[in-house]
């Protein structure tokens, strides 16, 4: 019986070998015959002289790595711990190499990963000389290809000339020059000015040439920081080219207004008091380990999120760990410790019990707030942010005179300060047309459009005929906008106004106050008020706010910048600070 049953297992075994080899064959023979004819039809297309055209369908098709994208069978089957060997596989060679994380957030990273993955196993990597010599060439002249797209469309749609002068590791003074229009920015050179003298005429000259360059036709706008030599520059350029217009940077000009309000007797002594905290607690570890081990700790100073206002933004992260340090001082880890009892701990410790301190440190963060917002929105490289100037300048003004309940004495020292920056450089008639023909303020009653100041800048610039040619055409088509006639009546035109603006990506976590006395913040004798100096020559551009160990490093406003936040809080009495800003929410 046994012997059958084994006979049988081996019969049932030699005819499903048999069956599977004469399927085999037969796939065998059938790709045999294809080939065969493939091969055949080769030979007679390259007979006849005709090339076959070669239309690959991937070009049809979602790729398959975007999120929403069906994943292909070899990839939903492969098992994890396939899976698994090749991400250490990337993370050997990433870690060896010593690339940035930042590595993995661009876009060509995936694009490679699918080349790599269409060509197979067996693919090897382009060589040290490839790398160096022959791809970097084609990627040259790939970036030129694109430039020249942008080049085509500057006639069209215009374009901007900025020029930004920076100062690198060799002390060497350069000045960038970039070209934008709305389809992207395109970078032309770089000058080294070391040796030349910055005045006026010279940096005409320069920004001449680039106008040559790009197109005198093509040009309309030209941005440079708010130094005098550049300001007369600008002024000399649009002499010799009258259809250019200069304005100053925005960022520069609001990281001016911050300057010059960190420059005020009583702001400079808060923030030398707050640096020493943040020194002392820093230079002991045996301090900063106890604090790191409270729950939800984030590290009071840290690379700033943004390139200004490094001082406000660190007084906001020192008033954020402000329970965190006071906990610290009063318990018996810090009291039984020597440092308690040294002069600079005991001083440390007075002004983190003091309630003064942290008082006056949540006022200035609430007088930098609305600044910083409108700082983020001009300093984003999305999307233009020239409309938002002045509704931005108008909320300043109106942020800090509710701080202090419209008491004049108390809100003027700083809205002079913004005053006398707003006047000097931001009070000019294309901001002012630029926020008319911004659709989002345009049709919402609570802004300031409709205000002689914004509508007499508008006519004037369209008086200049190098700007409109035909200036009663203009009259009739700002009619129709400004009355919302034809396409902008419909229901969809207005919500479309107050999205499409610029925003950023991520959205940071929301900055809740702890409740403060109302009599504490915003009385006549919460922060003393003194003559500040703030009339200072603007050829110190160069020049941050650097309060010891303020200089370069600052805490974040609580995660990640950019965020949907509303900028429209009007900063009432009690209300929360929220620092993050979303333009879209300013309607």
């Amino acid at each position: 019986m046994a012997g059958f049953l084994t006979s049988s297992k081996q019969n049932e075994k030699d005819s499903f070998d048999d069956a599977y080899e004469e399927v085999e064959e037969d796939d065998v023979q059938e790709f045999s015959s294809l080939m065969k004819s493939q091969q055949k039809t080769t030979t007679i297309e390259k007979s006849l002289g005709k090339r076959k055209a070669k239309d690959s369908i991937e070009k049809f098709m979602v790729p398959r790595t975007t999120p929403e994208s069906q994943p292909g069978i070899k990839s939903a089957f492969a098992n994890k711990q396939a899976i698994q060997k090749a991400h250490m596989a990337f993370a050997r060679w990433f870690y060896d190499s010593c690339i940035p994380f930042n590595a993995l957030k661009s876009p060509y990273f995936q694009v490679a990963l699918d080349a790599i993955a269409g060509i197979g196993c067996g693919y090897k990597g382009p060589s040290y000389n490839d790398m160096r010599i022959h791809l970097q060439k084609n990627c040259k002249k790939e970036c030129q290809l694109l430039v020249d797209n942008f080049r085509s469309n500057w006639a069209s749609s215009g374009c901007t000339i900025m020029g930004d002068g920076w100062s690198d590791q060799r002390q060497r003074t350069l000045i960038n020059f970039l070209v934008y229009c709305p389809n992207g920015i395109s970078f032309i050179k770089s000058v080294d000015a070391s040796d030349m003298v910055k005045d006026a005429t010279n940096l005409m000259n320069l920004f001449s040439e680039i106008v040559e360059w790009v197109g005198p036709s093509n040009v309309v706008h030209l941005v440079t920081d708010n130094a005098s030599n550049y300001v007369a520059a600008g002024r000399l350029l649009h002499e010799k080219y009258n259809h250019i217009y200069w304005s100053p940077c925005a960022a520069h000009c609001l990281n001016l207004i911050l300057r010059d309000i960190g420059k005020m007797d009583h702001m400079v002594a808060l923030a030398s008091r707050a640096s020493k905290v943040t020194i002392f607690m820093y230079n002991h570890i045996y301090l900063l380990s106890w604090l790191r081990k409270r729950l939800g700790w984030k590290e009071i100073v840290r690379p700033g999120a943004t390139r200004f206002a490094t001082v406000f933004i660190t007084l906001k992260s020192i008033y954020d760990h402000k329970h965190d340090l006071q906990a610290l001082v009063t318990d018996k880890y810090y009291t039984c410790h020597r440092l308690s009892k040294s002069a600079i701990g005991k001083l440390v410790c007075s002004i983190i019990l003091d309630n003064k301190f942290w008082d006056d440190c949540l006022l200035m963060v609430k007088i930098a707030a609305p600044i910083i917002k409108l700082l983020r929105v001009v300093d984003a490289d999305e999307k233009p942010s020239l409309g938002y100037v002045y509704e931005g300048m108008f909320r300043i003004r109106k942020g800090i005179m509710s701080i202090f309940r419209d008491k004049q004495r108390l809100y003027n020292p700083y809205i002079k300060i913004v005053d006398e920056r707003w006047d000097k450089h931001f009070r000019r008639n294309i901001h002012a047309a630029a926020y008319f023909l911004n659709p989002a303020f345009l049709y919402d009653e609570s802004t300031f459009v409709e205000t002689p100041e914004v509508m007499q800048g508008l006519l004037d610039l369209l008086e200049q005929r190098s700007i409109c040619s035909n200036s009663e055409k203009a009259m009739k088509e700002i009619k129709i906008y400004r009355d919302r006639l034809g396409s902008f009546s419909r229901e969809s035109a207005l919500p479309a106004s107050k999205n499409m603006q610029p925003a950023e990506d991520e959205c940071p976590p929301e900055l809740d106050y702890e409740e403060i006395m109302d009599d504490n913040v915003y009385g006549d004798d919460a922060i003393p008020i003194f003559d500040d100096r703030h009339g200072q020559d603007d050829m110190d551009i160069q020049e941050e706010v650097n309060l010891q160990d303020f200089g370069d490093v600052g805490g974040d406003v609580g995660g990640d910048v950019g965020g949907h936040a509303s900028f429209d809080q009007r900063f009432d009495g009690n209300d929360d600070i929220n620092l993050s800003f979303d333009p879209s929410s300013w309607t």
